[in-house]
């Protein structure tokens, strides 16, 4: 399951949490206070951190049941933070909108206790360069 992880995501203690059948891989981030921005809150870079990798974990989860193994580059992220990130586990998934031959478009939301409650969303454009 960690082959959805870069060196980066291992780096800040993300973690696969799991993938039920057919869904995009669960991610989370356990809080520590290397992470806080302002005290008793989540710093916006690493909440940022844990919804790019969670796009792009969704991303390459489609694309190797699919048979493909592309180079991705972001086109753009864009990141909306949406209530302060508590002092707890918070959990991310991605879901893609479109997947197309050459680009993904992407939508990805940031949770703690209720993935009804989000703390932050991002959409994700990207680009898919075939060897």
């Amino acid at each position: 399951m960690t082959d959805y992880l870069t060196a980066y995501a291992r780096s800040l203690g993300i973690v696969v949490a799991g993938q039920e059948g057919g869904m995009p891989p669960l991610l989370a981030l356990e809080f520590r206070h290397d992470l806080e921005g302002r005290p008793g809150a989540w710093h916006g870079g690493a909440i940022a951190g844990l919804l790019e990798t969670a796009g792009y974990a969704a991303l390459r989860s489609a694309l190797v049941e699919a048979g493909r193994a592309p180079l991705l580059k972001p086109i753009n992220v864009t990141v909306q933070y949406l209530s302060t990130g508590r002092t707890r586990t918070s959990f991310a998934r991605g879901r893609i909108v479109r997947l197309g031959r050459r680009n993904a478009n992407l939508s990805v939301e940031a949770w703690q206790d209720d993935p009804n409650r989000p703390i932050a969303s991002a959409v994700m454009n990207v680009l898919m360069i075939d060897d």
